[in-house]
């Protein structure tokens, strides 16, 4: 597989945390883009990066680049995968890839037309736990599959001007955390949920501080997830079927799950390493775009903002930017 040439776009923190799992993995990083030459350079000295560019369109012009890691608040996710496929770019984007099922399935059908690979940078999607997992699931480890519980929440300040919360940063839990916990109730369910019941309350920006969301499929299988912004819980999931349940406790980035069977055994399974999230993240990329998507996560991908966008109108809520 030849190397290939990352260019990261918007250096901010998780950026930073993406660029040092490719430095680990490559050595360098071809190109950073930033709104400033300057942040950009001050990036690229301290992260071992050839190129630095002072602004994004500039930096999608170049030819070399092979695949751009899109790092900025997910409320110009669309305008920047847009860009980049334009410019033919794979893109391994930030979680959530968009804010809506429109702009994803036009970024989807503009991928699809220019050949290139879309994907999101879902840590629930590459950790080896959960290939692990869904196979012990598949070869019948728990029985038959009948429930998926997720519980997510955050204690962010209560301050309005804060991102967590403004409405023109696309904020609220749905899209921050929601989108951790309705990828890991997916990606175990047998299918797309066709039934879809939520209830929200909402902080005074009019951005949705915490919920449930209740999901249920053609096979029957049911999914629950609670979200809440200014309410720390576990970051927990559990798979259960009809021979026993899994317990997998800080579930994002998780390396560690315990299978307990209905006789009262339990089994600890391990797969990977939560501290190189990001390393798993690069290597499927890589794989993708080496295979032509073979393997691909992106039909899950769709599949969750499809159930967030069936959510957020249900809620009515809008961004002012839609």
């Amino acid at each position: 597989m030849k190397k290939l040439n990352w260019a990261i776009l918007g250096p901010g923190s998780i950026a930073a945390d993406f660029a040092r799992a490719l430095n680990d993995m490559h050595g360098s990083i071809y190109a950073v883009g930033s709104r400033t030459l300057e942040k950009a350079e001050q990036f690229a000295k301290q992260y071992n990066v050839a190129k630095a560019y002072g602004s994004y369109e500039e930096m999608l012009h170049d030819d070399k680049i092979d695949v751009v890691y899109i790092a900025t608040p997910h409320s110009n996710h669309y305008e920047f995968i847009m860009k980049s496929l334009e410019n033919n770019k794979h893109v391994f984007c930030e979680k959530a890839i968009t804010v809506s099922s429109e702009q994803l399935l036009a970024a989807v059908k503009l991928a699809a037309d220019k050949q290139l690979v879309l994907a999101e940078a879902m840590t629930i999607y590459h950790m080896p736990l959960y290939k692990e997992l869904r196979h012990r699931i598949t070869s019948g480890s728990i029985g038959k599959l009948k429930m998926v519980n997720v519980l997510f929440g955050s204690s962010k300040e209560d301050d309005p001007t804060d991102r967590y919360f403004n409405m023109d940063l696309a904020g609220g839990a749905l899209l921050d955390i929601g989108t951790y916990a309705l990828s890991f109730a997916r990606s175990f369910l047998s299918s797309q949920p066709h039934e879809i019941l939520t209830t929200v309350n909402k902080y005074s920006t009019g951005a949705d501080e915490q919920s449930g969301i209740i999901l249920k499929n053609k096979e029957d299988e049911m999914a629950v997830v609670t979200l809440a912004m200014r309410a720390r819980t576990q970051k927990l999931g559990i798979i259960a079927g009809d021979n026993g349940y899994i317990m997998v406790p800080d579930f994002p980035r998780a390396d560690k799950a315990t299978i307990h069977y209905l006789d009262g055994t339990q089994e600890t399974v391990e797969a990977g390493e939560s501290s190189k999230a990001l390393h798993y993240e690069i290597e499927d990329m890589e794989r993708f775009v080496a295979e032509k998507e073979k393997e691909s996560t992106l039909p899950l991908t769709v599949d969750v903002m499809e159930i967030m966008t069936d959510v957020r109108n249900q809620w009515g809520i809008r961004y002012p930017f839609e």
